[in-house]
């Protein structure tokens, strides 16, 4: 009796711990829609928090915070330094750099010291690159207090002369600054519109030929087509049109000029246009010496 007493024990035991099928179902579908449910209310707090932090500005806020936190630490502009100036005028560079500083300031907590982090090192170098002057330009912070400007500077090639005005150009023809009449620098002048788009060519035309170049005075850029090369010897040298045909002709006058010593005869001027011939300009001839007036005895 006890035996069977155990057994049915037993059985009842392991029949009550079975659970029904459809109701397990039914509770694993339930937990799947809640999860569900859930997630889908936490992107929603989330899509709204975002569009409140986008709508309140609060990304830019925070960060100006931080930034102004970060120059009441110690981490604040006191000063710069400026690399690399031979030509361009420091004060432009300065009125750059202090109007970021300023703006800058504003925005610190410190009255007059701006935090470093709100100062902008891309606006300082893009003010820069608008000066003719500046080739390229780094912006680099020295913790704690400090700002390094190393600008790269344009090398001059040439004058550039247009309509009445003279302007100091680099080889590749981007114009520097205006040139003062008294104070001329001994560089090639560049004459006519356009030509100072046109200075990459002629450096390369004369660079072919190293006896003429350091000759050349002044060269005209005639009518948007060709070169006229005015010599310091007085002669002018005309070219045809076409930069290969130019060099080819350039190259044959100079090595007559080494041969025969073609300039510096008094010649007024070469015509070299037409393909195969050179054509002489000889100066005017000086008029008769009039006869010598009497003396009364």
């Amino acid at each position: 009796m006890n035996a069977q007493t155990v057994r049915r024990g037993s059985a009842g035991t392991r029949k009550g711990g079975r659970k029904p099928a459809g109701r397990s179902a039914a509770l694993s579908t339930s937990r799947g829609v809640n999860k569900l449910a859930r997630w889908a209310i936490g992107v929603f707090i989330v899509a709204i928090l975002a569009v409140a932090i986008v709508a309140l500005d609060l990304p830019v806020k925070a960060g100006r915070a931080l930034g102004a936190a970060t120059g009441q630490a110690g981490f604040a502009v006191d000063g710069y330094q400026i690399v690399g100036l031979k030509h361009m005028d420091r004060g432009t560079v300065d009125d750059v750099v202090t109007t970021e500083l300023h703006r800058a300031a504003e925005q610190s907590a410190a009255d007059d010291k701006p935090a470093q982090a709100l100062v902008s090192a891309t606006a300082i170098r893009d003010a820069l690159l608008q000066y003719g002057w500046v080739k390229d330009a780094r912006v680099s912070r020295r913790l704690p207090d400090q700002l390094v400007i190393d600008i790269v500077e344009r090398k001059p090639a040439a004058v550039w002369q247009h309509k009445g005005q003279l302007s100091l150009i680099d080889g590749d023809g981007v114009v520097l600054a205006p040139v003062p009449l008294d104070k001329m620098p001994d560089l090639p002048l560049l004459i006519g519109q356009g030509a100072n788009a046109h200075a990459v060519a002629l450096s390369k035309l004369m660079a072919g030929v190293p006896t003429l170049k350091p000759q050349l005075a002044s060269a005209s850029w005639v009518g948007g087509r060709r070169w006229d090369l005015a010599f310091s010897s007085g002669e002018v040298v005309a070219l045809p049109e076409g930069d290969a045909t130019a060099a080819t002709v350039l190259k044959r006058f100079a090595k007559h000029d080494r041969d025969q010593g073609l300039l510096g005869r008094g010649v007024k001027r070469y015509d070299l246009r037409v393909p195969g011939k050179m054509t002489v300009r000889l100066p005017e001839p000086l008029p008769p010496p009039e006869a010598a007036a009497e003396n009364p005895s």
